[in-house]
């Protein structure tokens, strides 16, 4: 089998967006990432093109449960979108760089605007689990050690060499998503997220470290994508699924089962909060 290149050309991402456009009746305006256990939100779109991700050239496939691996084109509201169910991840195996492949195929297709959801860890210790966190910001601790889905030879077409991250989180809509989250009375806290590598998950001096550092929720996704978007020019929303409460002090223990559970209880939450932006836009 040969190898798949660690870096992507406007040749490649050209290419699957012209397999992609054959394939869906409508150009996208809005491209939607769904999280862990959030893949029930694709069925929200109505009517809807559905696609195995295996089988678009060169995308990277999830392997994970929870991620199912379709990509679904569809209305939901008044917006034509393309939601990916379930995402690829860095600790997979993928390189950092083929991981922004769908963000930069929805930009070439028209997307303006990128909405990334996760199921996240909390580390604010009066995060409940259940919660919804917008995210005001993030710590990009991966990139910041050399691992960026921008290494290697610049795409000029998308953006800048150096671009700025300063607002990665667009504020009209965190400030829409906030009032729809308070007209349905949910939950939902302002945050800072940060990705790390998994697949482990935090210990609880990583999780005191992160907390003395500013860090709200934590998750191993979402970052990379976002890098991308905002590389690209997209207006980015972010929404992170509270699935577990902060464990410092060591006293639980965090599997992927209870990661899911909440996903159950949050999808209609991130459901109601998306399609109430979508409205507004």
């Amino acid at each position: 089998m040969s190898a798949v290149p660690e870096f992507l050309t406007m040749e490649e991402i050209d290419s699957v967006a012209a397999w992609l456009r054959s394939r869906i009746p409508e150009l996208p305006e809005v491209g939607i990432y769904l999280g862990s256990g959030l893949g029930a939100l694709a069925e929200a779109l109505q009517p809807a093109v559905s696609i195995q991700v295996q089988d678009i050239p060169g995308w990277p496939v999830p392997g994970v449960e929870g991620h199912s691996g379709r990509l679904v084109a569809g209305r939901f509201g008044e917006k034509f979108v393309l939601m990916l169910q379930g995402r690829a991840h860095y600790y997979e195996g993928h390189p950092m760089s083929r991981l922004g492949l769908p963000v930069r195929v929805m930009r070439r297709l028209g997307a303006e605007t990128l909405f990334v959801t996760n199921a996240a860890g909390a580390v604010n210790p009066e995060y409940q689990p259940g919660d919804v966190m917008l995210i005001r910001d993030h710590i990009n601790l991966l990139g910041m050690a050399g691992i960026s889905p921008l290494r290697g030879p610049n795409l000029d077409a998308f953006g800048p060499r150096f671009p700025d991250m300063s607002r990665a989180y667009d504020r009209r809509l965190i400030r829409l998503a906030a009032e729809v989250a308070s007209e349905a009375v949910i939950r939902a806290h302002e945050g800072v997220y940060v990705c790390l590598a998994g697949p482990s998950f935090e210990t609880p001096a990583d999780l005191r470290f992160l907390r003395g550092i500013g860090v709200d929720a934590v998750g191993m996704s979402t970052v990379p994508e976002v890098t991308v978007a905002r590389h690209s020019g997209m207006q980015v929303l972010g929404i992170s699924g509270i699935s577990n409460k902060a464990n410092l002090d060591g006293d639980t223990v965090t599997t992927h089962a209870e990661v899911l559970a909440a996903g159950k209880v949050l999808a209609p939450r991130m459901l109601t909060i998306l399609e109430g932006v979508l409205r507004r836009l």
